[in-house]
């Protein structure tokens, strides 16, 4: 489900050039809650057979085999080579490209996204919006699903606070953006879409690998910044500001997800 890795210097004089890194053995074990959690979006899809539908950041294609399932051809496309690899493995057909950078022209009654299109840079969102609306056919619809507004805040402000002081800014880093749904609105206005539904929805996620498996799959890119020997330790700090806010009392760790769910047809 994913687009593309921001690459982003720490503010500690590093030159280090470091990117989101995807390892779809982790993903597997530590993000399937990603693909199995949005039957919702996939719903409000609603692919019907026959339709040529493109699936923007598709990782390893197990939502886009749901898709095909129900009898649609599709496109998926993703910025990740291993993630690319994989879901072409299970036969799907899929392109590697950055998600703002789509090379396709009025060829997809329907663009579909899930838990990708907040991989983003904010200011990369308008380039993304028209390559979404130059891919559809006119009157043709977008059905996605990213992060929004107050997404994992709790994780956010715990990374802010334990690599502050080692000069890592964790927000610039990760590059991410969660935008509030007026906001949005506005963006997918602004690209030539009609806003039909638009939902902010909190959803807390269970997490299967827990928060370290979480952090080690999701913000290694972040947490590569830090020097070996400063990684580990900074990591613990981290578990330790969550566990009284995300731990559970059997011991589950349950992160503070919300979701931007939308339905827009282009103009």
């Amino acid at each position: 489900m994913l687009l593309a890795s921001e690459s982003a210097n720490s503010k500690n004089g590093s030159m280090q050039n470091l990117e989101q890194r995807w390892n779809t053995d982790a993903y597997a074990a530590n993000g399937r809650f990603v693909a199995t959690l949005a039957s919702p979006v996939v719903e409000l899809l609603a692919p019907l057979a026959g339709e040529r539908i493109l699936d923007v950041g598709c990782g390893d294609g197990v939502l886009t085999e749901t898709i095909v399932a129900a009898g649609a051809s599709v496109k998926g496309v993703d910025s990740s080579p291993a993630m690319v690899e994989a879901a072409r493995k299970r036969g799907l057909d899929v392109d590697q490209h950055s998600a703002d950078a789509l090379p396709y022209q009025h060829e997809f009654d329907a663009v579909f996204s899930n838990a990708a299109m907040h991989w983003l840079a904010a200011e990369r969102h308008p380039t993304l919006l028209a390559a979404i609306h130059r891919s559809l056919k006119p009157g043709g619809r977008f059905v996605a699903e990213l992060g929004g507004h107050g997404n994992i805040a709790a994780i956010r402000t715990a990374l802010s606070a334990v690599l502050g002081p080692y000069g890592i800014d964790p927000e610039e880093a990760a590059a991410s953006y969660y935008p509030a749904p007026a906001v949005y609105r506005r963006l997918l206005e602004e690209a030539g879409f009609t806003v039909v539904t638009m939902e902010l929805i909190p959803r807390p996620t269970l997490l299967p690998g827990g928060i370290t498996g979480w952090l080690e799959t999701f913000r290694n890119g972040v947490l590569d910044r830090l020097a070996p020997a400063d990684r580990a330790a900074a990591l613990a700090k981290v578990v330790h500001l969550l566990e009284p806010i995300l731990r559970d009392g059997d011991g589950n760790w349950i992160a503070d997800y919300v979701r931007l769910r939308f339905s827009v047809t282009a103009n």
